[in-house]
């Protein structure tokens, strides 16, 4: 995994966007179309913002949600389908974005969003990662054995702390128990991941992702098995890699 490391947010946004916009160009240019996954949270928003100004044929672009509440209505202000729909599908012609419904029964929605995704070879995947390690909402410790695309997880104390902190929820009993998540093994699969990490909170968790052994108690460690996987940062979020 290449380390890129850039002074601010908004730099490493442009860097992670205009690199992630070069792979799916490449796919458009090999085989027609491009499929790729999308995250949300406060590390993607400069990304998103400099990704959807990239000159890419959109019209040839299937995007993918990568995780989302259960039991969560896409009106709520923390609704990752309202967060991608504002910051990203509203903003390029996509050929068509399969989000992640957890209003209904998670079961159907997991084998649902499985069948779909299995036809599709995924060319790049759009990642972050949390506070606890997380990748997508695997929390410690993930399942990296399940051949699921999609899989009901359970939220642990310091993702939900989290979501609280970056002010998506009003107070802890507010932030699910409960999510949808994109499984590790599948976001593996992808030809290529971009992983964004602004922030000196996730410092802590940048350090453990690269030094510490690759284990299911860190998630986002298995990034590091990746043959082609970039992980952009700003210096806040790797001032402790030196």
């Amino acid at each position: 995994m290449e380390t890129i490391i850039s002074g601010n947010p908004k730099e490493l946004g442009q860097k992670a966007a205009r690199r992630g916009a070069d792979l799916i160009r490449k796919a458009i240019r090999e085989r027609g179309e491009a499929n790729i996954i999308v995250a949300t949270g406060a590390s993607q928003f400069e990304m998103l913002a400099a990704l959807v100004k990239e000159d890419v044929e959109w019209p040839k672009v299937t995007a993918f949600h990568l995780d989302e509440y259960i039991g969560l209505p896409a009106t709520h202000p923390a609704s990752f389908r309202k967060y991608l729909k504002e910051r990203f599908a509203d903003k390029v012609p996509l050929r068509s974005f399969i989000y992640v419904n957890g209003d209904g029964d998670p079961v159907i929605e997991c084998s649902r969003l499985g069948k779909i995704i299995s036809e599709r070879q995924i060319d790049v995947a759009f990642v972050g990662i949390g506070e606890n390690g997380h990748l997508a909402f695997n929390d410690p410790p993930a399942d990296f054995e399940t051949d699921d695309p999609y899989i009901i997880v359970n939220l642990d104390d310091a993702c939900r702390r989290q979501q609280l902190g970056e002010g998506w929820f009003p107070t802890i009993d507010d932030v699910p128990l409960r999510a949808i998540s994109m499984s590790i093994k599948h976001i593996m699969k992808s030809i290529a991941i971009i992983c964004t990490v602004p922030e000196l909170r996730k410092a802590e968790a940048v350090k453990k992702t690269m030094k510490e052994p690759v284990t299911p108690a860190v998630p986002a460690s298995v990034l590091r098995l990746h043959e082609a996987a970039w992980l952009y940062l700003d210096n806040d979020s790797a001032s402790l890699l030196t």
